[in-house]
């Protein structure tokens, strides 16, 4: 029996030129790429084999990292089923002369242990919550689960949809990459990290097309994996922008394999993006007008505001933790009582 404190990992990641955008901060793609891994090795040590990720619930940006930053990345496991292990990622950034901590993101991720053939496999290990505080937070990981069990059900459908939804909006773009053997995170299954980071490029190509300017990530929303994805697989990435604001814009993304053995398609996974444009100095700025027309459309922009809605909620809620968070977390125990509310 282990406890949530002896799962718990830690990488450090020097933030260096070659990770940042061309505002000289951190690229989003590239750390969802780092927060994945780290997500991963926690599942993989605990479940004593590969897990895939299934679904991952939100991720807010919260403050910028520069380069000469380094960036702090906790894990740990606070839910376990019989194949499924729900993991928690805390990253925070440090600055090196002034010793100043900033919350970044706090993630929340949901990982299935699979058998060589890629299917579920029971974990044999198990969570023992040794105190109050770790009872709160697996009671907490277990209505997470339970919230994403309607999109877990439509997964068997949504494997063979291969349709393209954002085809039918003005702005979308399309590209094709293929799985090489170096995006593999074990064996011939795809790294969730580099999808992350192929998935976050492709989004701001577009996003980048329609706004110019610099634009930065600013969260990632109700991502969710139906299909594995291996080395050899062409993957196809379609995007489309369904929301635009003030000063941020909002794009869904689908993503579709294809088997080149046995020419067979699926869909891997779907997900909503948001960018915000920045000054030379990092300061929010205005965007191009766009509003829409097709009922398709005007369908997408109010389910967007929906999803806008519950994002600033979120982070809300999370710049209010933040100072919990940055200490152990076993001290957030207080603020999770006033928040369960709002899950």
């Amino acid at each position: 029996m282990i406890s949530i404190r002896e799962t718990a990992n830690k990488m450090v990641q020097y933030v260096l030129p070659e990770h940042s955008n061309n505002h000289g901060t951190l690229h989003g793609g590239i750390l969802m790429d780092w927060i994945m891994l780290t997500g991963s090795i926690t599942s993989f040590k605990f479940a004593n084999g590969p897990a895939v990720l299934g679904a991952t619930d939100s991720i807010d940006f919260l403050n910028p990292v520069k380069i000469g930053e380094i960036v702090v990345l906790e894990s740990w496991v606070e839910h376990v089923g019989n194949s499924s292990i729900e993991i928690a990622v805390r990253v925070h950034s440090e600055d090196g002369e002034t010793n100043k901590r900033k919350l970044i993101t706090l993630s929340y991720m949901s990982y299935i242990a699979v058998d060589e053939s890629v299917r579920p496999r029971k974990i044999k290990a198990k969570l023992n919550p040794s105190s109050t505080v770790e009872r709160e937070l697996v009671a907490w990981a277990e209505k997470r689960k339970i919230k994403r069990i309607p999109e877990i059900k439509k997964r068997k459908s949504n494997v063979s949809n291969i349709a393209d939804e954002t085809e039918n909006t003005r702005l979308n773009f399309n590209t094709t990459k293929m799985i090489l053997p170096e995006d593999a995170f074990y064996g011939e299954l795809m790294s969730v990290g580099k999808l992350m980071k192929y998935i976050d490029e492709s989004a701001a190509i577009l996003a980048k097309r329609f706004a110019k300017g610099v634009l930065v990530t600013g969260s990632l929303d109700d991502l969710f994996f139906y299909s594995p994805l291996n080395v050899g697989n062409l993957v196809e990435f379609k995007a489309g922008i369904t929301y635009v604001g003030k000063r941020s814009l909002e794009l869904a993304i689908k993503v579709d394999s294809y088997d080149t053995k046995t020419r067979e398609s699926s869909n891997a996974c779907t997900a909503f993006l948001t960018y915000v444009k920045v000054d030379k100095e990092g300061n929010p700025v205005a965007i191009p007008e766009f509003m829409p027309e097709t009922p398709y459309e005007i369908r997408l922009w109010k389910e967007a505001e929906k999803r806008k809605d519950r994002r600033k909620e979120r982070v809300e809620r999370t710049k209010g933790l933040a100072d919990d968070y940055l200490n152990e977390y076993k001290k957030v125990s207080s603020r999770l009582k006033k928040n369960k509310g709002n899950m």
